[in-house]
């Protein structure tokens, strides 16, 4: 059985003398600094080359130290509190010869004269008592430790990825009639549920103070119109059909507005939820909704503008006077003398003469899947199948750039140093009325409203620092995203058409295919797919 080496004074023939007793099973060596401490302890004379020569032989046997009879050193033992006073660890001597054993009772009565009175180990005590190991580390005292808890969390029951992207067929066209981009719902529909906070337990250290667990956090539902709670206000329901979105964690319902054409016969259009044209959208009207619009014909030189996805089945030719603008994605069949703006990316077909600019990226895939003039932009990514034109049209690629992004960017790093220079000059004057209070100033009921006016000013701050700054590491992660932007070409590129990626350029010489255009070492370098 394991046993730690151990040491203690005896009698010897004509005087006394130190035992050491070695280690067994490979417990730990007998400490020299704890034998030189016990000595000293007991005033006892020795030469310490020869004990710590003696310690190191780790053999079993008696240092003689005197004459006379053994001092009288009863059983005795050093404890260590943690500096958090979550545990109190013993270690106990050996008793002289002439000494003395203590009585569990008497370690009891001592750690609650030293004030440990909570989480007192008594089967670890009751083991030393019984065995006697010394020189061993034994925990006498365990606090308990204050209860994690959990913060409110929130499921939601539809998809909240605004990123669905149009299936490709075998055949090379895109299947834009099953998109899967809006996500319908129905009435009483489950939308989302709150699993509540959860406070953890009250801890107690070895001295009997309590330990408050952390704060956590609690969690309400956003929501707007055409919804419900459950009665525990946990449960969000959906109380119509409809089309559910998830826009800067509230969540939004919106009925469906359904017309065969946007023409003489309608007028434009203005919805605050999703708008689905059956037919076409003629020159020179506008759509604008909330939602998603969803035409399933052909759009003419018209304006239309929705905070969600655009999907134009077969395509749009605007004419030189067309526009789209998305909060969402932009997906079409083809897009032909069009100006168009997409939060998220925009995927077609093939572009002609169009300007185009994405928040991600840019895709022109299928049969024909050629970009021709005009200028396309995207944050991170463009992928097309035929860049350029051998007939000379000047047609310009765009990636790594977001001037909004970093315009918002640059306006929240602001907001941030506000807010923090609001909190920092406050913080001063709370400090030193709580300092005034504690020495026993009095305060008038002013001075006390203001103190606690400006307070809950702080923690107010506090908190919206913490939500802005979580929005400012987002923010920076898509800034940093676009540093690896690029161009890829899977079929042709031509030459004059024009790379531009962030600050660089570059001009094609030659038609190449297969290529991929990324900024590598301060240039614009083409590889291989």
């Amino acid at each position: 059985m394991m046993r730690n080496g151990y040491f203690k004074l005896v009698n010897i023939q004509g005087g006394f003398g130190l035992k050491l007793i070695p280690p067994k099973d490979g417990g730990q060596d007998i400490l020299l600094s704890e034998v030189v401490d016990h000595l000293d302890y007991c005033h006892v004379v020795y030469d310490f080359s020869t004990l710590k020569n003696n310690i190191e032989s780790k053999k079993e046997m008696i240092m003689t130290l005197g004459a006379g009879e053994c001092p009288k050193v009863n059983e005795n033992y050093v404890i260590n509190i943690s500096q958090d006073k979550m545990e109190a660890v013993a270690r106990f001597t050996a008793p002289s010869a002439t000494g003395e054993l203590m009585t569990m009772d008497e370690f009891i009565k001592d750690l609650k004269f030293r004030k440990v009175i909570t989480g007192i180990q008594t089967d670890a005590i009751e083991s030393f008592f019984a065995e006697r190991r010394y020189c061993e580390n034994i925990v006498v005292a365990k606090g308990k430790p204050a209860g994690e808890g959990r913060d409110a969390s929130i499921e939601y029951f539809f998809n909240t990825d605004q990123h669905a992207q149009p299936t490709l067929l075998e055949d090379g066209s895109v299947d834009f009639f099953n998109l899967n981009a809006i996500c319908h719902c129905k009435k009483d529909d489950l939308l989302a549920q709150i699993t509540p906070e959860e406070k953890g337990e009250t801890g107690v250290n070895i001295c009997g103070e309590y330990i408050n667990s952390r704060d956590v956090k609690g969690m309400k539902h956003r929501f707007g119109h055409n919804m419900y709670l459950s009665e525990d206000g946990l449960c969000l329901y959906s109380s119509v059909d409809g089309h559910v979105t998830l826009v800067d964690d509230q969540v939004f319902v919106s009925d469906l507005y359904i017309v065969e054409n946007v023409d003489n016969s309608t007028g434009n259009i203005v919805f605050e939820g999703s708008v689905q044209i059956n037919g076409n959208v003629k020159s020179n009207f506008s759509v604008s909704a909330k939602g998603n619009i969803v035409v399933n014909g052909v759009v003419e030189g018209a304006y239309i503008k929705a905070d969600g996805n655009i999907v134009i089945a077969r395509g749009m030719n605007g004419m030189g006077k067309g526009r789209l603008e998305a909060g969402g994605n932009i997906i079409a069949k083809f897009l032909e003398s069009v100006t168009a703006e997409a939060e998220g990316y925009i995927h077609a077909e093939s572009v002609l003469h169009s300007q185009l600019q994405a928040g991600t990226e840019i895709e022109v895939d299928g049969k024909r899947g050629f970009i021709t003039g005009g200028k396309v932009s995207a944050a991170n990514k463009i992928t097309v199948k035929n860049l350029g034109s051998d007939m000379g049209a000047s047609t310009i690629v765009e990636v790594g750039s977001n001037p909004k992004l970093k315009e918002n960017f640059t306006e929240l790093s602001k907001e941030l140093v506000e807010i923090q220079k609001v909190i920092k000059s406050s913080q001063p004057i709370i400090a030193s009325f709580a300092e005034k209070k504690a020495k026993g100033a009095k305060f008038s009921d002013e001075q006390l409203a203001y103190i606690k006016k400006l307070a809950f000013m702080v923690d107010l701050k506090k908190k919206e620092l913490a939500e802005k700054y979580e929005l400012y590491e987002k923010m920076q992660e898509q800034l940093n995203s676009q540093s690896s932007a690029k161009v890829v070409v899977k079929g042709s590129v031509h030459p004059g058409t024009k790379i531009v990626i962030g600050d660089l350029s570059m001009v094609v010489q030659t038609t190449n295919h297969f290529c991929r255009f990324e900024k590598v070492q301060g240039n614009v370098k083409m590889t291989g797919l």
